[in-house]
């Protein structure tokens, strides 16, 4: 993967979706506002014209495994939509293991004084960004070792 690519992470809630989004060298993740779902077709024109405005070439979607590495529902649901992108857009979509990142968020926040109803809205972005900011981090990783 060369490093002047824009990724868009995505963090899918039944009633929200965090957006982040990585700079043009692909070495920070900005959140970018929540969605707020209304539905299918909606969500997937809304980020359809995201990746078009912001010039996003892959797009991550984050699978929220079990722990011990299993898919449940929730999982499922992620590599449907996915799977959607997938017909909607023309970049790649990936999944990519999200475990813990909204728990991660909500401790980011809670250390941060956020109230309740601020780490509720929050929480999405964040994770998405954490997504985001984890896969880039491993991306960095394994291009330095190829060197």
């Amino acid at each position: 993967m060369s490093k002047d690519i824009r990724i868009l992470a995505i963090d899918l809630g039944t009633k929200n979706i965090g957006l982040a989004v990585s700079d043009p060298l692909g070495l920070t993740a900005q959140p970018l506002p929540t969605l707020r779902r209304s539905n299918r077709r909606a969500d997937l024109a809304h980020l359809g014209e995201l990746v078009e405005a912001l010039a996003v070439e892959r797009v991550l979607v984050g699978h929220p495994l079990h722990l011990k590495g299993y898919a449940g529902a929730r999982a499922h649901q992620a590599e449907r939509f996915a799977d959607r992108l997938r017909e909607k857009l023309e970049v790649p979509v990936e999944l990519f293991d999200e475990r813990l990142t909204t728990v991660e968020a909500e401790r980011l926040l809670r250390e941060a004084g956020a109230t309740r109803a601020e780490r509720r809205r929050a929480a999405d972005q964040i994770a998405a960004q954490l997504i985001l900011q984890t896969y880039l981090d491993k991306q960095a990783t394994r291009r330095s070792l190829e060197s």
